[in-house]
């Protein structure tokens, strides 16, 4: 990704010009605009910066595109965001993903989004911690719970 090249185009283009044009490119790639890019293009300044942060962490990450679009997909069911879900599952295709890997990671998701809600049911059952692993950043010792 050429950064300052990208920020000179919108610079000399406009926000908007550049917002609309991407919103094209998405919807060409992958056949629709997803809700929260159409929302976010209200403010075409929030979509481009996002998109740019996107961007940034797609191409500098060390995996390769289909296995992104796989995690993002496990994490969007683990989320229960069904357009996240619709989203990335056409990107994983696109980009190589068989349907034994898509349901394989939707079975990862699935099993670690239940092993969440047991554990922090199991938590409360148990009483409620002086401190909260999950409010615990790290390890850091903070000494935060989740009423804090």
């Amino acid at each position: 990704m050429d950064f300052e090249r990208i920020l000179a185009t919108v610079s000399e283009r406009g926000t908007g010009a550049i917002a609309e044009e991407w919103l094209h490119d998405i919807e060409k790639e992958y056949g629709r605009v997803p809700l929260i890019f159409e929302r976010m293009s209200e403010r075409p300044e929030i979509l481009i910066s996002h998109l740019l942060y996107k961007s940034a962490v797609v191409e500098t990450s060390q995996l390769e595109p289909k296995m992104i679009e796989l995690i993002s997909l496990a994490v969007g069911a683990a989320l229960k965001c069904s357009h996240c879900v619709e989203y990335h599952m056409a990107a994983a295709k696109a980009k190589g993903a068989t349907r034994a890997e898509i349901l394989e990671v939707i079975l990862i998701a699935g099993l670690l989004a239940n092993s969440a809600v047991l554990a922090d049911a199991y938590r409360v059952v148990n009483g409620k911690p002086e401190v909260c692993p999950s409010c615990d950043i790290n390890g850091t010792g903070l000494k935060k719970t989740c009423s804090e």
